[in-house]
């Protein structure tokens, strides 16, 4: 297994697995993204998003998607938008190896921290990132304008 930078040319195999996670999550119907879009927001002049995958025998297994956030009282923030790994190749170490990655970059980056978020069902997501003392957040609301 390599764990390494996303390349444009990945974005394909990380598009599927985009749509995997949707459709774990029972909302494949709300994906409007697409390969082009992809390369261009992160591979394109002004990227918006860092890419991390997971690659066994030339086929990405696993991926973390960051950005940055900015906080007002502390400063900047590593987001962490998703991280998936392939059903059949989870809990092998993949996602630890990509959270681990990400982390590392975060640090790196001078980040002073790293947020994200997980479904209040998603038991097996909580449990993960409950192994790396994450705090979990019952007082904020997310809120989303979509255009």
């Amino acid at each position: 297994m390599i764990i390494r930078p996303g390349r444009k040319s990945d974005i394909p195999q990380v598009f599927d697995l985009i749509k995997e996670l949707a459709e774990y999550e029972k909302a494949l119907d709300k994906v409007s993204n697409t390969v082009e879009k992809l390369e261009e927001d992160g591979f394109g002049p002004n990227p918006v998003y860092e890419l991390f995958v997971a690659e066994v025998e030339n086929k990405i297994v696993g991926i973390a998607l960051t950005y940055y956030r900015f906080s007002t009282w502390r400063g900047k923030v590593m987001y962490l938008e998703d991280l998936i790994v392939k059903e059949h190749m989870r809990r092998k170490g993949i996602g630890k190896k990509l959270f681990d990655m990400v982390l590392d970059h975060a640090k790196a980056t001078s980040c002073v921290g790293l947020s994200l978020q997980v479904l209040d069902w998603n038991d097996l997501g909580i449990n993960f990132y409950k192994k790396y003392n994450m705090e979990f957040d019952d007082e904020w609301i997310n809120c989303y304008l979509e255009f």
